[in-house]
């Protein structure tokens, strides 16, 4: 258990390193922000609130995919705020175009990294995370197809909401489901369709 746990802090410290990357880039935000800040703006509430909101929403989501919740998915909802306000400070701003752009895809990697890492803990998953992987389990589909999917939906939403959109946003909806499900693959926890995974 200590080392599950250490697997589970450790993955989401390195979670926070990733999107604090992203947001420090500069050059648009991941889709489910875009729809909270949309909820934010449409609601009249704050965009903490909004985004409370929605990860309460897709937890009741994970109801009929019988995703269970655990010390992993409580952590995640803690923890990663704090330690994204805790890497702002040490990760840059680029000021030319080409290295924000590179240091957003870094960051998409460093988040898909840490969610292989995180859940190969076994402890539970994040709100989004867990939606995915009880989306799979329930229709067999691949990962990169079902992170995708949501992405592109929420994205679309959040839009029509009124929330800010940039290429990042762009480049995190169609590229972080294929790199989400190399990290899972990496961590044992999918192995290629045809192979029964490791873990649930």
């Amino acid at each position: 258990m200590t080392q599950r746990l250490t697997r589970l802090m450790f993955g989401l410290f390195v979670y926070g390193l990733g999107i604090a990357l992203m947001v420090n880039a500069g050059i648009g935000i991941a889709p489910w922000d875009v729809l909270a800040q949309g909820i934010s703006l449409q609601a009249g509430i704050s965009y903490g609130i909004a985004s409370i909101i929605v990860s309460v929403a897709v937890m009741i989501a994970w109801i009929p995919l019988k995703v269970r919740v655990g010390v992993g998915s409580v952590l995640n909802a803690i923890c990663i705020g704090l330690f994204v306000d805790l890497w702002l400070p040490f990760t840059p701003r680029p000021t030319e175009f080409w290295l924000a752009t590179f240091e957003f895809l870094l960051g998409m990697a460093v988040v898909a990294f840490a969610t292989g890492l995180y859940i190969s803990s076994n402890l539970g998953m994040g709100p989004r995370d867990g939606l995915v992987m009880g989306t799979k389990r329930r229709f067999n589909k691949p990962v990169w197809l079902i992170r995708t999917v949501y992405e592109s939906l929420v994205l679309v939403v959040g839009w029509s909401l009124g929330g800010r959109v940039g290429l990042g946003t762009v480049l995190f909806a169609f590229g972080i489901g294929y790199l989400m499900q190399l990290s899972l693959r990496l961590f044992k926890v999918e192995k290629p369709r045809g192979h029964a995974p490791t873990r649930a």
